[in-house]
């Protein structure tokens, strides 16, 4: 890592099949994606042009490209983009093959924000020793009228959780763990701190939701598979309600300069 990056970016070289599976091979994965998508494409104009910041694995970028955006997908670890390109060549979908471009670099060396009408920052700011800095810097980089869409993990519904099961210590302690796991977020935010910041840079708050706002407290998790379609029309009826978003594991902003 450059020495005058002003964010420390953690990334998932030498951890990306865990990361992979661990992410998007679970029913938690699964339903994140499919309701970061729902809210995501109600904003989309056809054929948008999308830079995606620390897309890794490829998987949001496959699903914009299949419905016709020009996507130039983005992260700073060789390993999980390695992972991108395995998924894009074996799909039998062209426009995920002609639609991607690949590019590794982290977000400080991004240069060419103006090219694009649609920003996407999914489970990034987490990972940033300075994520406020991070957005200030994707908002003084934006053209006008180009829309974010922005998520995270939620600090907040961890604390909720974390009261659940029982963790007093560990929140007492401010949820700081002795040793940082690797596919542990390293700084939860808390949704309406950053929905507060994003609109003192000048964003506009186009939409917000919850994302999996019951699937991580099911006491019986057997249902989160054995009953995952019940459980996907629950989250889609209520994701967009106070108070039930703002228990989302993750929270998700579309935002608009």
């Amino acid at each position: 890592m450059k020495e005058d990056h002003i964010f420390d970016d953690h990334i998932f070289d030498g951890i990306a099949d865990k990361f992979a599976k661990n992410i998007y091979g679970t029913t938690k994965g699964k339903l994140r994606h499919t309701l970061l998508c729902d809210v995501l494409d109600s904003h989309l104009t056809a054929n948008s042009t999308v830079l995606e910041i620390g897309g890794g694995t490829g998987v949001m970028a496959a699903h914009l490209a299949a419905l016709g955006h020009s996507v130039v997908l983005t992260d700073a670890s060789n390993d999980v983009l390695q992972q991108a390109v395995g998924l894009f060549s074996q799909s039998s979908n062209e426009a995920i093959r002609d639609n991607i471009e690949i590019r590794q670099e982290f977000l400080q060396e991004i240069t060419d924000f103006e090219r694009f009408n649609v920003v996407i920052c999914h489970a990034v700011l987490e990972w940033l020793d300075n994520p406020y800095e991070a957005l200030s810097s994707i908002y003084a980089r934006m053209k006008p009228g180009t829309i974010m869409s922005l998520s995270f993990f939620n600090h907040d519904a961890n604390l909720f959780a974390n009261a659940i099961y029982g963790n007093f210590d560990y929140i007492e302690k401010g949820m700081k763990a002795k040793k940082q796991v690797r596919l542990n977020p390293k700084q939860p935010l808390s949704a309406v701190k950053v929905l507060n910041y994003c609109e003192s840079l000048g964003f506009t708050v186009l939409d917000k939701a919850g994302i999996r706002c019951f699937h991580d407290y099911m006491r019986d998790i057997s249902h989160q598979t054995t009953k995952y379609d019940d459980l996907l029309a629950l989250e889609r009826k209520y994701h967009k309600s106070d108070p039930y978003m703002w228990l989302g594991k993750y929270f998700q902003l579309i935002v608009e300069k």
